[in-house]
């Protein structure tokens, strides 16, 4: 089966809200701090017991916390406890992460490109000329592992826009087909962190844009900047990106 980021990501997001679901309720809420902060696997008992419930309430809530992936469950005997016979089952926290943001952020994404632009930055350009080229590099990578996972062949405007929602999508662009070559994105992945500096946050993104039509291959469509109040920056449109394959390719 093709790998679907659109998908993925709607996984990712579903799985996030059910996550947050499940800490809305008083009790299992605090037994997941309780668990969290414990520095140790945790059994039924003593998590019972940190929000004086009983050990079968508590059960329920820890099975539900496993099934929406905060906690994980395995059969153990806690140190120090000396028992004969079953070993209890006990809880310790998994590494998730839960993020629900709507519209959706990424500034992890922008943080990650700014880092690397930190470390890869040469002594012949600025900060933010770093930070563009970081921006252009890391789409175009995007676009030519896309292309070499999808393999989509020849790619115009039209069906290329198409390939492009996929991503846009993916990363909270909330893109919007207003004419079959030309795609407008209703929400900045990088507000309000774009609002503070709009015109190096504006050069990453159309940079990463530009670079990821660039990786994919897709002809006579570019990334341009056209700020809108509450919008994304950038706009694709119909246009040459020729000269902006051989800058990348240069660079």
């Amino acid at each position: 089966m093709a790998y679907d980021p659109t998908r993925q990501q709607a996984d990712a997001v579903d799985t996030a809200i059910e996550s947050v679901s499940a800490l809305s309720e008083d009790s299992r809420r605090r037994m997941f701090a309780f668990v969290r902060r414990a520095g140790h696997a945790v059994t039924r008992d003593e998590a019972a017991a940190s929000v004086g419930i009983s050990r079968k309430l508590a059960a329920f809530h820890l099975d539900k916390l496993v099934d929406v992936g905060l906690l994980r469950a395995y059969y153990a005997t806690p140190a120090g406890i000396r028992k004969v016979g079953r070993r209890p089952k006990v809880y310790e926290p998994t590494d998730a992460q839960i993020t629900v943001s709507i519209p959706d952020r990424r500034h992890e994404l922008l943080a990650d490109l700014l880092l690397d632009a930190v470390l890869t930055e040469g002594a012949d350009e600025s900060a933010a000329q770093a930070a563009v080229r970081t921006a252009g590099h890391r789409g175009r990578w995007m676009g030519e592992a896309a292309r070499e996972e999808t393999r989509p062949g020849r790619l115009g405007p039209e069906r290329g826009l198409t390939v492009c929602e996929r991503l846009l999508e993916q990363y909270g662009y909330e893109p919007v087909r207003e004419t079959p070559t030309r795609l407008r994105l209703r929400n900045c992945p990088f507000h309000p962190l774009a609002a503070k500096a709009p015109d190096l946050v504006c050069g990453m993104n159309q940079a990463f844009l530009s670079g990821y039509l660039n990786g994919l291959q897709v002809s006579g469509v570019q990334a341009v900047l056209a700020p809108e109040p509450g919008e994304c920056c950038v706009r694709l449109v119909p246009g040459d990106t020729d000269g902006d394959d051989r800058v990348a390719r240069d660079r």
